[in-house]
């Protein structure tokens, strides 16, 4: 009976620390999927370096994080980016944004054009989205973009349907310099209020 018991026993404490080795083996791979390693897995590429065209059905179910618009109504009627602009990043860079403060290497922002509609509503006068009529994707990602500066890369599907169904990166100029010059770690965090206070959160 004694040596029956004693078995029992070396079994369930051999069954509790194989579980609690597969949990700890399970809490490593989240950690290091969450860790920038170079690279994103959230969009794809041929193999002429042109970026896949993303589904609305899966960035639409990302974090939304912002909706600036510059009308020309306020530009003299010409400002540079006169619609709307639905931005969203993907979940996994803003947990590590929430975690550190920072964009990890492998973050994507999605900027989905929409037109400014109707200028009045019961509410009273103001700007309300139209339709949609572009798509932009910017990516972090060092190894994809070594030389370009902050390693960002900037796409762009058209600003007219249909969209293109790839699309091969913005020339440097057009994009990085500007958000090189004018925004926090090339991406406009100080426009966006949810981008803001993850960034707060990450420093408490």
């Amino acid at each position: 009976m004694y040596s029956m018991s004693k078995r029992k026993s070396t079994l369930v404490i051999a069954a509790l620390l194989g579980g609690l080795l597969w949990y700890s083996g399970s809490v490593g791979v989240v950690a290091q999927a969450g860790e920038g390693n170079g690279g994103s897995k959230t969009v794809e590429y041929t193999p002429e370096g042109k970026m896949k065209r993303l589904s609305p059905a899966a960035y639409r179910k990302w974090v939304y994080v912002g909706t600036p618009v510059t009308p020309n109504d306020m530009n003299d009627g010409k400002a540079n980016f006169p619609e709307f602009h639905n931005v969203y990043m993907d979940p996994e860079s803003f947990a590590y944004l929430e975690k550190t403060g920072k964009y990890r290497d492998g973050t994507v922002l999605v900027k989905e054009l929409v037109s400014v509609g109707q200028k009045e509503a019961s509410s009273g006068a103001g700007y309300f989205q139209g339709e949609f009529i572009g798509l932009e994707v910017s990516v972090l990602d060092t190894k994809r973009f070594p030389k370009d500066p902050g390693h960002w890369g900037y796409f762009s599907f058209g600003h007219s349907y249909p969209l293109k169904e790839v699309s091969l990166p913005n020339k440097v100029d057009e994009c990085n310099r500007c958000h090189e010059a004018n925004a926090t770690d090339f991406v406009f965090s100080k426009h966006y209020p949810v981008i803001r206070a993850a960034i707060a959160a990450a420093g408490k």
